[in-house]
């Protein structure tokens, strides 16, 4: 549930914090001033009623007025310049409040409430110079070249509990890692001698409730100096009065005319840094004996991953400088958790690759993926970590190692058929979501179910045995209840946190996400095999099509009709040459010169035709293909055909591999980017070869079933372009836009050839030119 929808005044069933509005206590805590401004006019439309403490003025004589009653001008236009750029880059405002009595120094933090309301907090600042980077820097610089140096999560944890508990001087400095479930660990601590540790002890899911994990997410930390503060409340406008301000003299203004207030709770304090904290967290930490604490997020893929929780045991304040700090360090953290992560068990991921590499190259090359898997029955359970597994290929059941009863796997693979998200289903605690497994819990707690094909029901799934844990909690997880009048359960933070200890059953060991990357890799492989059958008939079906109408059509006429009598003009001609060129006149020798570089270009383009022809008749020879390495070699072939000339072959970022025929892709591109270089009058000559992100499907082609997914290249240079009535016709074979004697002449079949070989690998290509402006021609391959 959003936290707008939270209320109130809805009914509680299981627990009275876990609907508890946090977010809009109506309060704050008394270390600072809060104001809610107008805008433009920046006039104060609700403040908390500690003013008198701060500012001796009463918050009433403060409603209604505007911030030039308390600040210089100069610092009116930085909080006017603040709302216009980023509040993170700005904040804090360094400001100077004009009191009753005298001016007092504040760091100001300015913000948009989810309402779209100006907020501003005021907090005590230290009266000595400003810090500067460089301060910060000096604070930071120690701290980040140790956090390079760590490899591991536990190293990088225990390195930032004892630098924030050095910078902050807490009792105790712990990190709290969430768990699936939502309960937390204490993974590391740094803490004073003389208190208990709290390194290894869990905490369940319900000591921060949901919408407390949700504020965590949205703010990077949390102070509470003291837990026995009286809270602010703020007030806004019940009533408003006009009164003549009088500008030379600001604060008797402020004596003048006090409007009358009321409290508003429906002020959004998500982001406020003085928030107000909920009575059962002050509970909760007085149960713990805490005075003080501090909250600093650790966020992993954009999900809170865990806490650097820190507890005093007195009273202790934070000053803004420090905070930012630590909530730099905790950004810092947070960048290097995934790092860390997969740096956990490192040797293990590494053997579980070369398995995985080693049961891929042989299953790709099998014919059938279900003999295949039970031939490989020791590598199957390996690859995942499990000790049994079942294969269902259309309703038959082949077991592997200790699995469940046929008839037990039968009723689970029902249960199961709505069950998966992305073609898997992970529990590592079968049981608690299906009782049925409870009695085979010995072989069955862990389940890790892959879904190779729906319509045909075809799985593979992976069982693990129950492993009995034992589990240190801090206190009763259970929280105390009270049964209401009205049959509801209201709970309160437990008062215990000696250690208690729970043994945990019906779960298994918890699969890794290189286990699970593992088992997406087999169905890969298994899709491979099944869509490679379903390639081969239909390609031989439309191979044979293609080349009987392509064989009959161009053979005959391009082998026979043509090419033979064009042979005797040609031999013909240059005998002529060489026995009466000496006594023709000089009109007689140019024609027949002619004549003979007419029929060599009409043997040159019967012979491209043939090479036309025979696209559609010779088999492809499909491997995979490093794109870098095949412009590399068309780079190499193009520059030495130009003898010199200064041209710029452009690849601005790494090439994807692809899935063709390597002599034929690099005709392809021998063709564009030659054209591109060829066509071009520019002083500087350059053609770029890159590729689009997003993926494309397939072209659907009758009686295919699928095909692989595509990926659109393209060659652009900035030649000579092509004018838009000619960009429907530059694909039909021997069309020239130019006479042969123009930009080194040719046959006008090298865009027709190159559209043939995109379409036999199942592409499209096209063009986007102007003239001038050069041409993009786009292709598309399969990855």
């Amino acid at each position: 549930m959003p936290l707008s929808e939270l209320s109130s005044l809805d009914p509680v069933n299981l627990t009275n914090c876990d609907r508890e509005p946090i977010h809009i206590p109506g309060l704050i805590q008394p270390h600072g001033l809060l104001m809610v401004l107008s805008e433009p006019g920046l006039e104060i439309q609700q403040i908390s009623d500690n003013t008198e403490i701060w500012l001796g003025l009463l918050p009433q004589t403060c409603l209604g007025k505007s911030l030039t009653n308390f600040f210089e001008s100069q610092q009116v236009a930085a909080i006017q310049a603040c709302l216009q750029g980023s509040f993170e880059q700005m904040n804090p405002l360094r400001l100077q409040v004009r009191g009753s009595v005298a001016t007092i120094a504040f760091n100001g933090i300015l913000h948009r409430s989810v309402q779209n309301k100006i907020i501003l907090e005021l907090e005590p600042a230290d009266s000595s110079e400003e810090k500067n980077f460089f301060h910060f820097y000096q604070l930071t610089r120690g701290t980040l070249t140790q956090i390079q140096k760590t490899t591991t999560l536990q190293e990088l944890c225990r390195l930032i509990v004892t630098e924030v508990r050095n910078l902050t001087q807490f009792d105790r400095v712990m990190i709290y890692q969430f768990d699936a479930e939502g309960a937390g660990t204490v993974i590391a601590e740094h803490r004073a001698d003389n208190i208990e540790s709290y390194l290894g002890l869990h905490y369940p899911d319900s000591d921060i409730p949901k919408q407390a994990k949700h504020l965590y997410s949205q703010n990077w930390l949390r102070l509470i100096p003291d837990i026995d503060y009286q809270p602010a409340k703020i007030l806004t406008q019940a009533t408003a009065t006009s009164e003549v301000e009088n500008p030379e003299n600001p604060v008797e203004n402020l004596k003048n005319s006090p409007i009358e207030a009321a409290t508003d709770p429906s002020l959004d304090l998500s982001f406020s840094v003085l928030r107000s904290v909920s009575p059962i967290h002050i509970e909760y930490l007085r149960n713990m004996g805490v005075q003080a604490s501090m909250s600093i997020s650790l966020m992993k893929g954009g999900k809170l991953w865990g806490l650097i929780a820190c507890h005093h045991y007195t009273t202790r304040f934070i000053p803004y400088e420090i905070r930012t700090v630590c909530e730099f360090l905790g950004q810092v953290t947070s960048l290097e958790l995934a790092a860390k992560e997969d740096n956990e068990n490192l040797d293990y991921k590494v053997q579980l690759k070369s398995l995985q590499s080693q049961f891929m190259d042989a299953l790709i090359q099998a014919e059938d993926f279900t003999e295949a898997l039970l031939q490989e029955s020791a590598r199957l359970l390996n690859l995942v970590g499990a000790e049994g597994a079942a294969i269902c290929t259309n309703g038959h059941l082949t077991l592997v190692g200790n699995t469940p009863t046929e008839a037990e796997i039968y009723e689970l693979l029902d249960w199961l058929q709505d069950k998966f998200e992305n073609y898997l289903f992970v529990t590592d605690s079968l049981a608690t979501i299906y009782p049925a497994a409870t009695p085979f819990k010995a072989v069955g707690s862990g389940l890790l179910a892959l879904s190779i094909t729906k319509i045909q029901q075809n799985n593979v799934l992976w069982f693990r045995p129950e492993i009995l844990q034992k589990v240190n909690w801090a206190g009763n997880p259970d929280k105390p209840g009270r049964l209401e009048e009205d049959g509801t359960l209201t709970l309160f933070p437990r008062k215990s946190f000696a250690l208690w200890q729970e043994t945990v059953q019906l779960k298994s060991l918890p699969w890794l996400p290189c286990e699970l990357e593992g088992a997406i890799e087999l169905r890969n492989a298994i899709v491979g095999i099944i869509l490679r059958k379903v390639d081969e008939l239909a390609l031989l079906n439309l191979e044979l099509e293609r080349s009987n109408s392509e064989l009959d059509a161009f053979a005959y006429i391009a082998s026979h009709d043509l090419k033979e009598p064009l042979r005797g003009i040609h031999n013909y001609a240059t005998f002529l040459l060489e026995d009466y060129g000496d006594v023709l006149e000089s009109a007689g020798v140019s024609k027949l010169e002619t004549l003979v570089r007419l029929t060599k270009r009409m043997e040159d383009l019967i012979n491209a035709l043939l090479h036309f022809s025979r696209l559609g008749r010779q088999d492809l020879d499909f491997q995979s293909i490093s794109l870098n390495e095949l412009v590399e070699a068309v780079t190499e072939v193009i520059q030495m055909s130009l003898k010199g000339e200064a041209v710029e072959i452009r690849i601005p970022r790494s090439l994807p591999m692809i899935r063709g025929d390597r002599i034929l892709i690099e005709e392809v591109l021998i063709n564009l980017v030659g054209n591109g270089l060829k066509y071009n009058d520019a002083s500087e000559k350059w053609v770029e070869v890159n590729f689009l992100e997003e993926d494309c499907p397939p072209a659907p082609v009758a009686d295919e079933v699928s095909k692989p997914p595509l990926k659109t290249f393209y060659v652009r240079d900035n030649g000579i372009g092509i004018p838009e009535k000619h960009l429907d016709t530059i694909f039909r074979i021997f069309k020239r836009l130019h006479p042969p004697s123009k930009y080194r002449g040719g046959t006008g079949a090298g865009l027709t050839i190159v559209k043939k070989i995109v379409e036999r690998h199942g592409g499209t290509v096209w063009v986007e030119s102007s003239p001038g402006e050069g041409s993009t021609f786009y292709f598309t391959l399969p990855v």
